[in-house]
């Protein structure tokens, strides 16, 4: 699935150059392409901008379009750099951007440098919201406010980055608000996205289903709970889910914790594990297991596991490509910050 298009601006999403506007009229927005990008915003893909332009044409492009781009990169660099920096910022892979260009040659370069990027001309992008790719199979309330979610965190960081505490204190002082709840059947949709959209934070490694999800939540065997998340800065909604299973006295295996890449760094995580350790503790578990398939691109979750005390046996790697990380529950387990909410029994 496409997570991001990246626009160019002259000749595609502008109906002209806009540093060559004659008697200092410049170029109307191609209506068109900003009813693609319109769409394309209400299914829950970034729109972002990457033009060889000062960047008071960013500025100008969402003045007249009135889209919110989650990232804009106007210079004279390479595109395909830009690319990758846009990709850095949003935490997303680069097999999840689309980029958008009617000049041949700079397709070229970016299709040479990054062969992962979806290379696309402004007529492919004319019909590139009938694509399976550009098609999410659910939509929530979430992703149609992703783009405001992605402006919201540009600020977020720009306040995080002039303050002088620590990451703890910063987060205290943006009244950030985790809670942890049980999982309903309306939660299905939401649960869904994040099975299909989250690798970073995702131990599964598979996306769970609608059907699958909602037998999780009706079995009285497992404990499936979500995580909500929001601050002075704006409402995120659901950005995380663990699926636990009772077990006895035994280890209680987790077969899934996700959380969304907009959560990290921010405390979700880490207050889901520590729920899912107390929570377990509190049921009569020996110990807590999450079995995680490792992947090049879950090292994130991985060292959270690892910094939460869940521990696996170095090279222990099983056949599914999957290692066991566990924790025994017999000594003190994390304390959850006072701004996480969390259900007061198991449901």
């Amino acid at each position: 699935m496409i997570k991001c298009m990246v626009w160019d601006i002259d000749n595609t999403l502008l109906d002209g150059v806009y540093l060559e506007s004659a008697g200092g009229q410049l170029p109307p927005p191609d209506a068109g392409l900003v009813a693609v990008a319109r769409e394309l915003s209400g299914r829950g893909i970034l729109q972002a901008l990457a033009s060889r332009n000062p960047p008071a044409a960013a500025d100008y492009v969402r003045q007249v379009t009135g889209l919110q781009f989650a990232a804009a990169e106007c210079g004279w660099g390479s595109k395909a750099e830009a690319i990758g920096r846009i990709a850095a910022g949003l935490e997303i892979s680069t097999d999840a951007i689309a980029f958008v260009d009617d000049d041949m040659i700079e397709r070229a370069e970016v299709a040479a440098a990054r062969p992962d990027v979806a290379v696309l001309t402004p007529e492919d992008a004319a019909d590139a919201p009938g694509w399976p790719e550009f098609s999410p199979p659910v939509i929530t309330a979430e992703a149609r406010r992703r783009g405001e979610m992605y402006a919201a965190r540009l600020r977020r960081q720009a306040e995080a980055a002039a303050f002088g505490g620590s990451r703890d204190e910063f987060l205290r002082r943006a009244g950030t608000r985790v809670r942890i709840a049980p999982a309903t059947p309306a939660d299905v949709p939401r649960l869904e996205e994040l099975a299909v959209r989250t690798h970073q934070l995702n131990s599964a490694g598979t996306a769970l289903t609608a059907a699958e999800l909602g037998a999780l939540i009706a079995s009285p065997r497992h404990v499936v709970v979500t995580v909500a998340l929001t601050d002075d800065f704006g409402d995120d909604g659901i950005v995380g889910c663990a699926v636990m299973e009772r077990n006895g006295t035994g280890s209680w295996p987790v077969p899934a914790v996700m959380v969304s890449c907009r959560a990290l760094g921010r405390g979700v995580l880490d207050a889901l594990l520590g729920w899912l350790a107390a929570a377990a503790a509190r049921g009569g578990a020996a110990a807590l297991s999450v079995p995680c398939l490792v992947t090049e691109r879950n090292v994130p979750m991985r060292l959270a596991l690892t910094a939460a005390g869940l521990r696996a046996e170095p090279g222990d790697v099983a056949a599914d490509g999957r290692a066991v990380f566990a924790r025994p529950l017999t000594g003190p387990l994390p304390e959850l910050a006072d701004w996480v909410s969390v259900p007061p029994e198991l449901p």
